[in-house]
């Protein structure tokens, strides 16, 4: 929206210039108001009402000879269609926007409307019962003729339409924040099973998650990344049996890219769900490249979703996040595996690893851990328990890992349980160089044909770097143990809370 004035007021909020007013300009202004509000009442009685025709650009001067207008010059009785449908406000309303959305220009061929959709454009009014009532009964005399009984039946039947239009209107509100497009689909809410905490969020506490993926930069970055995009269409396209006539679920679509990925590869149809409002654009990008006939859009969480099959072949999601689990996403896609993958079904990516490396990079100690010793000349070394739970998320150098990475976890896709998500594995990192150890990364491997570690092609995903603050001295050839925890944040499960044990040392980081 827009403002059509503007007042300029001082930082105490007060107008500029505001000029001094007595008693009888207050009068004067009353006076020459309300002569203003009578002229512009004046004018509005003055002006003609006059509405466009559905069907081409001829104004005529009321509803009743627009619509003998359409009957005659476009053979439409839109009397008739409310009488056929049986529609209420809301039917009529849907079917007007129906016709202006599908009717752009002059057109003079009988139309048939065989079914009625939602479109958030202009509404031509006129309440459906007093066109109907209009049509087939006798004009009453004016005078005082008319009974008690009928006056009271009258005043009901107003009751009754006053509440159904609003009603109506409800609706339509509620259709038009949820669709804003005829492509969505609107969802029917359902639950069923153990649905986890990430499940269990109301969606104002999950909004914060879902308005992040609202952005477009973040999509343009995971867009970019040619591993992780490339990785996921090669497999598609390099393997069409898998896809062809099937039915896809895609989880947290984004922009579209692995559905119509799916949809190229041969898929019948593809659902694609994502509650963030990248979903708009992705109804856009669809539709700009022919696949709306294939591809379904749903906005809307999978967990409070009903989808407009029983069942699906394949789900197929781009769910990994930093340290693999981090957001919680796979939960989402755990809970669509389990209420409609098919028997036979498949998961993709169906297979992920997360490793763990050490690393001896003695500078970046120095610029995030011994930093805060002398800041400027002050010590704020008090930082540092705060500065180091918190996990860091970025590209490490080769040269720096001094261990070879040891596999700590396995993730099945297609067979694992939301309570194995949170787990505790020994680890024994094989030291390769003689140095100090002054951080551990992970790194998350989906084996879909492509690797998050350092020592290949940089993704968005980076690593995760775990800061020690104390550096541990190793030799080459040493093996150094210790058990890693991971476990969500019971405040915020799409967090995670990750414990290493050395033996003399408890560390404890968080993803937040």
């Amino acid at each position: 929206g827009y403002s059509k004035g503007l007042t300029l007021t001082d930082g105490d909020g007060v107008a500029d210039e505001m000029p001094d007013l007595s008693d009888g300009d207050d009068e004067d202004i009353d006076n020459d108001e309300e002569q203003w509000m009578e002229e512009e009442e004046d004018e509005e009685d003055s002006q003609p009402v006059t509405v466009t025709c559905l069907f081409c650009d001829r104004l005529l001067s009321s509803v009743p000879a627009t619509l003998q207008h359409c009957t005659a010059e476009h053979q439409v009785n839109l009397v008739d269609l409310i009488r056929k449908h049986n529609l209420d406000d809301y039917g009529y309303i849907k079917m007007i926007n129906y016709i202006r959305s599908t009717v752009s220009t002059v057109c003079n061929e009988p139309i048939c409307f065989t079914s009625l959709f939602v479109f958030p454009l202009s509404v031509f009014l006129a309440d459906p019962e007093e066109l109907c009532e209009g049509s087939s009964l006798s004009t009453c005399p004016s005078s005082g003729a008319q009974s008690h009984d009928a006056l009271q039946q009258r005043a009901h039947v107003a009751e009754e339409r006053a509440r159904s239009s609003e009603e109506a209107l409800a609706r339509a509100m509620d259709d038009l924040h949820k669709l804003k497009s005829g492509l969505v689909l609107n969802a029917e809410t359902g639950r069923s099973g153990n649905t986890g905490a990430v499940a269990e969020l109301r969606e104002d506490e999950d909004e914060a998650y879902f308005s992040s993926y609202g952005h477009y930069s973040i999509h343009e970055e995971m867009l970019k990344d040619k591993v992780r995009t490339e990785s996921y269409r090669d497999f598609m396209y390099r393997n069409p049996e898998v896809f062809r006539d099937k039915v896809v679920l895609d989880v947290g679509c984004g922009t579209g890219i692995l559905s119509m990925f799916a949809a190229r590869a041969g898929a019948k149809k593809v659902i694609a769900v994502d509650q963030s409002e990248i979903i708009y654009q992705a109804m856009d990008i669809v539709r700009s490249n022919q696949l709306e006939d294939k591809i379904t859009l749903i906005k809307g969480r999978i967990e409070d979703i009903k989808l407009p099959v029983e069942q699906v072949d394949i789900i197929i999601s781009e769910w990994m996040g930093y340290f693999l689990l981090f957001e919680s996403m796979l939960d989402s896609v755990l809970y669509a595996r389990d209420l409609y993958l098919a028997d036979g079904g498949s998961v993709y990516p169906d297979l992920c690893n997360i490793s763990l490396a050490a690393v001896g990079d003695t500078q970046k100690h120095q610029d995030h851990i011994a930093f805060w010793d002398d800041v400027y000349g002050f010590n704020m070394a008090c930082m540092k328990k705060a500065v180091v739970p918190e996990a860091m998320v970025e590209a490490v150098k080769t040269e720096t890992l001094i261990s070879e990475p040891t596999v700590i976890q396995t993730i099945d896709c297609n067979r694992v349980c939301l309570s194995e998500l949170e787990f505790a594995s020994d680890f024994c990192l094989k030291i390769t160089n003689t140095t100090d150890c002054t951080v551990s990364t992970h790194r998350c491997c989906p084996l879909v044909m492509f690797s998050t570690g350092p020592q290949v092609t940089k993704t968005h995903w980076k690593q995760t770097v775990f800061l020690l603050e104390r550096p541990m001295s190793v030799q080459a050839g040493e093996e150094l143990q210790g058990k890693i925890t991971v476990r969500k944040n019971k405040k915020d499960p799409r967090s995670l809370l990750v414990t290493f044990d050395f033996g003399d040392r408890k560390l404890t980081y968080s993803l937040q």
